[in-house]
């Protein structure tokens, strides 16, 4: 069995400010497997960005263990997490972050020229190659600025994948995009992990983005969570509708008892009747402390 591409291991960042702390995340284990397709969702300031940061190299855990493709990389010096973000991830922001002096066909070469493995003319055979994948072979020669936002992003995402690396982590790729643009982004990447096999994370407020991938996981305060009804907040909710639900019940049986009860004060019905009225009113009390009693 392969090794998972992303494994964290009880994973902790602490940013301390003055004397004060902010745990940004909280033991946070996951594995994600080769092949993956996952949006990580959550409100702002939970912790998403950090996530990705801590898994893409860029920052280190305050506690726990980082592994990329099988390798702990939690105690390497900055020149080998450096050779990691060059080889093994790629990266696609909100805002694109083209060199806006180089062409698309250029873009998509810097990675490969930092590193360093391939000749110029390879260079650009995998550039035009990428830029054909993602739709935009016709505007190899094109600035920046001279390129819509959804045919920039296609082009980071070319970028992203210019060194062949397994993981392919998204930051909000849609953040600064028309929802029909968007949604183009998002069938694209779809597509490259389908042909490519290779593993996107994909970090995202949008539910509409991150129901298009095939696991969603939730961030809430620092925390990692793969089931919503586990997190804290929906665990008060449904225990909250649970209760109102319980309590509607309960009004209808108190409503029933006290029908039955008027019926023995008027002394209707014969006395047997009368006795199993009020045995059935004793019995009808009891089953009602009983259901408080889980309120």
């Amino acid at each position: 069995m392969s090794d998972p591409v992303v494994e964290l291991r009880n994973v902790s960042k602490i940013y301390r400010m003055g004397s004060s702390e902010v745990r940004a995340l909280d033991h946070v284990s996951l594995k994600v497997m080769p092949g993956e397709f996952i949006s990580v969702v959550g409100p702002s300031g939970s912790g998403k960005s950090t996530l990705l940061s801590i898994i893409g190299c860029l920052a280190r855990p305050t506690s726990g263990r980082v592994l990329i493709d099988g390798v702990d990389v939690t105690d390497m010096s900055e020149g080998e997490l450096s050779d990691i973000r060059c080889l093994k991830i790629g990266f696609v922001f909100q805002f694109f972050n083209l060199i806006p002096t180089l062409t698309a066909l250029e873009n998509v070469e810097l990675p490969m020229i930092f590193a360093g493995k391939l000749s110029e003319w390879e260079m650009r055979d995998r550039a035009l190659e990428l830029l054909d994948l993602v739709g935009l072979l016709d505007r190899a020669n094109h600035r920046p600025s001279e390129m819509s936002g959804g045919q920039q992003q296609r082009v980071a995402i070319a970028r992203a994948l210019a060194n062949d690396p397994t993981l392919v982590l998204a930051d909000e790729p849609t953040g600064n995009l028309d929802s029909k643009t968007g949604a183009e982004v998002i069938s694209l990447m779809e597509e490259l992990n389908r042909e490519t096999g290779k593993t996107f994370i994909i970090v995202t407020h949008d539910t509409n983005v991150a129901r298009r991938t095939r696991k969603i996981l939730y961030m809430v305060d620092g925390r990692l969570y793969e089931d919503p009804n586990e997190i804290p907040m929906f665990k008060e909710f449904r225990s909250r509708k649970d209760r109102e639900k319980l309590l509607s019940e309960l009004e209808i049986e108190v409503e029933e008892l006290l029908s039955q009860l008027q019926a023995v004060k008027g002394g209707k019905g014969g006395v047997k009747e009368l006795r199993d009225t009020v045995l059935r009113v004793r019995m009808g009390v009891r089953r009602i402390r009983r259901r408080l009693d889980e309120i």
